[in-house]
């Protein structure tokens, strides 16, 4: 009787330890909100992120409910469009985007950045298209889409002055749209011969298309790191993700996300 009141007591104990060192943190954790950890993501890109119903759900919201909880917040989504997430950062409208967003230089020279996760892109094209481009340089000549803020814009820009052009292929048109469902519209109505889009994302495009998408890369297209963004110069909310991501990866957690939604540790 005594060694079972013990273990009662040691237990209640321990969920009070526990809920004040939750507390503690979540005090020492400053953000827009009290208690609440803001993240900007776009809700149109599967499997990063989407709706089913009137939930948000996916990769992005996954991660940013571990590392909040870790950190004694809860998380909100701030649904922004992709271009406007850093605009939306640096004006105060979120604490941190975790939108599938690549690391790149001009980003960091906006906000500073946690690598998360790597991934790179797929062609998408019609099923039964003519024109399988399996790499990017096979991109010359051929009308691709694009949502609006992605990084392969200006890539394929440069490739096509700087290899097709050279080659004496006939340049890449490159079509921008506001989300990738559009893109993946255009490729479909035939505006477009292929469609340039993160792997996993495109893997999942494709799988709800009923057969009439295919991926025609045979390999990542300009596989890069995805980052976790913070305002510059906001130091303790950095390091204090940075720490709860640790955290979730040494719990074996993280591996197993990362394997369920087709993408690589950063």
């Amino acid at each position: 009787m005594a060694l079972k009141t013990f273990l009662k007591v040691s237990s209640l104990a321990a969920c009070v330890v526990a809920g004040l060192m939750q507390a503690a943190q979540a005090d020492e954790v400053k953000t827009l909100v009290a208690g609440e950890l803001r993240v900007g993501m776009e809700v149109s890109y599967p499997p990063f992120e989407y709706y089913e119903g009137d939930k948000v759900v996916g990769f992005d919201p996954d991660v940013s409910t571990e590392l909040a909880k870790r950190l004694g917040l809860k998380m909100s989504v701030h649904d922004t469009r992709f271009p406007n997430l850093i605009l939306g950062l640096n004006a105060g409208r979120f604490d941190t985007i975790i939108s599938g967003m690549y690391i790149l230089p001009e980003r960091l020279e906006q906000a500073d950045a946690i690598p998360y996760a790597a991934t790179g892109a797929a062609i998408m094209v019609k099923s039964d298209a003519d024109v399988r481009p399996a790499t990017a340089e096979e991109l010359c000549g051929l009308p691709v889409g694009m949502q609006q803020g992605t990084s392969w814009i200006k890539k394929l820009n440069d490739l096509s002055a700087e290899y097709c052009v050279p080659n004496g292929k006939a340049p890449i048109k490159v079509n921008e749209y506001p989300t990738t469902s559009e893109a993946s519209q255009a490729l479909l109505s035939g505006h477009i011969k292929a469609h340039l889009e993160i792997d996993a994302a495109s893997k999942l495009i494709v799988e709800k298309s009923r057969g009439r998408l295919a991926i025609s890369s045979t390999s990542s297209v300009y596989p890069q790191v995805l980052g976790i963004y913070v305002k510059k110069g906001n130091k303790q909310l950095l390091d204090a993700l940075e720490k709860a991501l640790n955290e979730f990866k040494a719990s074996g957690d993280y591996a197993e996300l990362l394997k369920q939604y087709n993408l690589e540790e950063a």
